[in-house]
């Protein structure tokens, strides 16, 4: 069992950056790819972006170029650095990981971030 917890949500005024924590903890050897993905009210989740245990990563399209993904293997803690945000930004940002073998998809609870005009 993997457990994942979130940190670092808040509110932020259009323009400004925050910085997401995910610390993983439990059986986490296997875990490959870790990311996030957010969900608006309304909304369908989207992927926001993937890391993989090597440091490859993958951006959703509308965050591109604003936002940034780390991941500290030894710490078992992935980041998300969000700079420029914007009002449309404002959704709840769920941690993912997933474990290798077997297959088994993780999720953090969740934090809120509310990005203002």
């Amino acid at each position: 069992q993997v457990q994942l917890v979130e940190s670092g949500g808040g509110w932020v005024q259009a323009g400004g950056s925050l910085r997401l924590s995910c610390a993983a903890s439990g059986s986490i050897s296997s875990i490959n790819t870790m990311g996030w993905y957010r969900q608006a009210p309304g909304k369908q989740r989207e992927l926001v972006a993937t890391i993989t245990r090597g440091g490859t990563t993958d951006y959703g399209d509308s965050v591109t170029g604003r936002f940034t993904i780390s991941r500290d293997n030894g710490k078992s803690t992935v980041y998300l650095q969000m700079n420029s945000l914007k009002p449309e930004d404002t959704a709840v940002y769920y941690c993912n990981s997933v474990r290798a073998f077997p297959f088994t998809t993780y999720w953090g609870q969740g934090t809120q971030v509310t990005v203002s005009s």
